[in-house]
């Protein structure tokens, strides 16, 4: 079986931002259904300091802080912003994009490791 990326378990499953990046990383991080379910809450610019739930979920998936730091970084320079309102109110990033640039930040970041 081929394995879906965030990107198309955002445009094909009922999941939001958050939950399409834990899913899209699974088996990389063995996430469990559960957090999967919990991240529910973290989409929409509901995640901690209005963050994107794209990025909140990539950044709960790394554990070592300079990599999340340079993880949140990169994704604020592609994107305009680590916000979702910021990001959705320019109008220049929809949020199948952001969880395609999380999600292949999140793979950067596996492969720097």
């Amino acid at each position: 079986m081929i394995k879906k990326t965030a990107y198309e378990i955002f445009t094909t499953e009922n999941l939001n931002c958050a939950q399409s990046v834990l899913k899209g990383h699974q088996d990389e991080f063995q996430v469990s259904d559960q957090m999967i379910d919990e991240f529910r809450a973290f989409g929409g610019g509901r995640a901690d300091g209005n963050m994107c739930g794209a990025l909140y979920a990539a950044t709960r998936l790394v554990e070592d802080e300079e990599s999340r730091k340079h993880l949140t970084e990169a994704f604020a320079e592609q994107t305009g912003s680590m916000k979702c309102r910021e990001i959705r109110k320019a109008g220049k990033i929809s949020c199948k994009e952001c969880v395609r640039i999380a999600s292949e930040l999140l793979n950067a970041t596996l492969q720097d490791a």
